[in-house]
């Protein structure tokens, strides 16, 4: 065999110091116990948040007017004063000095999807020859990282080196490595966005002063905000760290570009929701322990669907810190597996034929006063308000799904969606039977009845109560209202949920300024808003589909109604230019039109880089490993068989064998010849060239595989140069 068997004593040995977890060793095994892990109310209590200066230590180290200032700017979103910083970076540094801090940096969100930090002492030299420790306001709000290395989309040349990281005071700096971490912004010398987190706290804001418009209209003059909330869902896979490692494909891209499917997959049902084997929970005790201590509120972990697949979910918090937490629990997912002889794989489709990973986005608006709009209400007024924002995203998601869809364009993603493991890559909304009905009530100007039997008058002013839990669950919808928030399927796992809730932020604005538009004008608001109402409805109900996404016959439906089907990343991509897109998030003062331009070049590099990689590997793979080892193995069955025959055995097995692995090898040669030649024939320009390999090159790397799987099958399983599926998927 030419790589390491997996061997659980020799793993558990080797990761015997893993944090708060005691080993026990019986005879001949070794096995993982929950241990010393933290527990208590007290204690999970101290624990949460102890990393972090948060609101309750800012309010502990800050003087009260400095706190009081440092609320102001929050609350009324101005800047602070250079003295109320300087005192905040004083009070910061001194806290994080007493928990054993050497260094500090600007913690930024550029645009390669994870994230980037510089490290700068505390401490400098004094003129006796000693050390003086050095913070001020000025390095808290402001820091000055090389960007040059970092994409651009061409926004920057290489030599214009210049970059500016800004503090976002609306994200608590944390602790970590003995490193003070400090979430920023980060932009280029001439102002542009070279991050994720400038715009989506640009949306924020837009979507804060539309929805407060609209809520005015209501008679809440107390609103005066309203925030965009997430709760992101993250899949993972768990693959043993020596297994990964003997796995070219799987150091390279992050995924397997062979694998035979294995005799038993996930068919059989038992993993999802499944027993979480010890190993795997001392892992997850340790992760939920890691996110703790950083402020993350890890609430929820499972197995998933998949063997080796797991979720875990976060509490429901505003979209920018969000986002930042999420950052930090894919960073701390790699960093806690590692200590437990794992490795976290976050590609969106790791394993042909066996369910992909995603991150459910589950996204709402909320009051500054902790009021739910997607909550259905109690009172006719309440629920009047609720069908406005309902209406006004129906009407987004239907006019922007091409947006929606290129926010989640990506090399991984597009494994996964259509794969019936995941949504389709159509656009659709599910509401449940009960809100359907009633939405189609008001579209055709019918009396709804309820499943209770009771008649619902469509007029808006005398709608009864809308229960919150009317829906059931449609795994297969891309976006599914679940009671009092929209669920967005379709994010990928390994994606930042920046750029969707941007997306999300944005149209769902765009369309309440439409709104607030025509109902501040109207003489009487409550014929206005009925009109508009059934308007609405009447004209994007066509987004809404509560069936079966998996169905071969809903794309002949969605057709029908005039929905696109995006089925690539060379599909959907070129919307990010689109005039629709372009206008959208211009006049909203979201990305200047440099700034998209570059977002969407940097999604078509990253592609076609990522594509040229992973068929690079499979050329050297093939080459190196598969048909080396295959044709070894032949010529082993063809000596025997030959052996066989001076003996006057009928040797059928080895002869027909040799002879169908000897037609798959040069079956296989020759289509690792094809690929070769189209990646040399690669266009230039980059948009040509992710056509060329949506067009060409998927296609030669899909043949190639199946020939390279075929072989797997009729080899020796000690002569096949790697890991196998089983191997993989069944080593935790």
């Amino acid at each position: 065999m030419r790589y390491p068997r997996f061997r659980p004593a020799g793993m558990a040995e080797r990761h015997s110091s893993c944090y708060n977890n005691k080993l026990i060793k019986a005879e001949n095994k070794a096995e993982y116990t929950t241990g010393e892990f933290m527990s208590g109310e007290t204690q999970i209590q101290e624990l949460f948040g102890s990393d972090v200066f948060h609101e309750a230590r800012m309010r502990e180290y800050l003087k009260p007017a400095t706190f009081k200032a440092w609320k102001k700017c929050i609350e009324t979103a101005t800047p602070l004063e250079l003295k109320t910083a300087d005192e905040i970076a004083a009070a910061m540094k001194r806290w994080a000095l007493e928990r054993g801090a050497t260094h500090y940096t600007h913690w930024f969100q550029p645009l390669t999807g994870a994230t980037a930090e510089k490290h700068d002492a505390f401490f400098s030299p004094d003129s006796t020859g000693g050390a003086e420790t050095e913070f001020s306001g000025k390095q808290l709000i402001k820091g000055e990282p090389d960007a040059s290395s970092f994409p651009s989309g061409g926004l920057r040349a290489t030599f214009e080196a210049r970059g500016y990281t800004a503090w976002d005071p609306t994200a608590f700096a944390f602790l970590k490595d003995h490193t003070l971490y400090i979430p920023t912004i980060f932009c280029s010398y001439s102002g542009h966005a070279l991050d994720k987190k400038t715009p989506l706290l640009r949306s924020m804001d837009l979507i804060s002063r539309e929805a407060v418009r609209i809520l005015c209209l209501f008679g809440d003059r107390e609103t005066k905000r309203v925030i965009a909330q997430c709760g992101p869902e993250q899949e993972y896979f768990l693959i043993d760290e020596e297994l990964f490692h003997a796995r070219e494909d799987l150091k390279m891209t992050g995924r397997t570009l062979f694998g035979a499917r294995p005799v038993r997959g996930q068919k059989t049902e038992d993993h999802y929701y499944g027993q979480i084997k010890p190993r795997v929970l001392a892992f997850m005790q340790e992760l939920d322990e890691e996110l703790w201590k950083l402020g993350v509120p890890a609430k929820t972990r499972h197995n998933e669907a998949a063997p080796a697949q797991h979720e875990i979910a976060v509490v429901y918090m505003n979209a920018n810190a969000a986002a930042d937490c999420n950052q930090i629990c894919m960073e701390q997912l790699k960093r806690v597996a590692a200590k437990h002889g794992f490795v976290c794989l976050l590609h969106e489709k790791p394993f042909a034929g066996i369910n992909g990973s995603g991150k459910h986005d589950n996204w709402s608006l909320q009051t500054d006063s902790g009021r739910n709009l997607f909550k259905p209400g109690s009172t006719p007024a309440q629920n009047a308000q609720f069908l406005l924002f309902l209406a006004a995203f129906l009407k987004g998601v239907d006019e922007y799904q091409e947006t929606l869809r290129a926010t989640v364009a990506t090399s991984g993603n597009e494994h996964r969606l259509g794969a019936l493991e995941a949504p389709p890559a159509i656009l659709s909304v599910y509401l449940g039977e009960e809100l359907g009905g009633v939405i189609d009530a008001i579209a055709g100007g019918e009396t709804y009845r309820d499943r209770e039997r009771k008649n619902l008058k469509v007029g808006v002013d005398v709608l009864p109560p809308i229960r919150m839990d009317n829906t059931d669950r449609n795994r297969t919808s891309p976006v599914a209202f679940t009671g009092n928030k929209f669920e967005f399927r379709m994010v990928g796992s390994s994606q930042s949920v920046s750029g969707p809730n941007i997306a999300l932020n944005t149209i769902m604005a765009q369309e309440l300024s439409l709104f607030a538009d025509k109902l501040e004008k109207a003489k009487d608001f409550g014929t206005a808003l009925q009109k508009l109402l059934r308007e609405t409805f009447q004209k994007h109900r066509r987004i809404v589909f509560d069936g079966n996404g998996y169905d071969g016959d809903w794309e002949k439906e969605a057709k029908q109604r005039g929905l696109l089907n995006l089925k690539t990343t060379a599909e959907a991509l070129p919307y990010y230019i689109s005039e629709r897109t372009m206008e959208l998030f211009v006049r909203n003062h979201i990305y200047t039109k440099e700034e998209l331009t570059a977002r969407y070049n940097i999604h078509v590099e990253t592609y076609n880089r990522t594509l040229r990689v992973e068929a690079r590997t499979m050329v050297r793979m093939i080459r190196t490993e598969i048909l080396p080892a295959a044709s070894e193995y032949a010529a082993r069955l063809a000596s025997r068989a030959a052996v066989l025959k001076e003996q006057k055995i009928a040797g059928s097995y080895e002869t027909r064998t040799a002879k169908e692995i000897s037609a798959l090898t040069a079956r296989l040669s020759a289509d690792c010849d094809l690929l070769e030649r189209d990646l040399k024939r690669m266009p230039e320009d980059m948009t040509e060239a992710m056509r060329f390999i949506g067009r060409t090159l998927r296609k030669d790397m899909e043949k190639a595989r199946e020939s390279a799987d075929a072989l797997e099958i009729l080899c020796d399983r000690d002569c096949w140069p790697f890991p196998s599926y089983a191997d993989l998927l069944f080593s935790e």
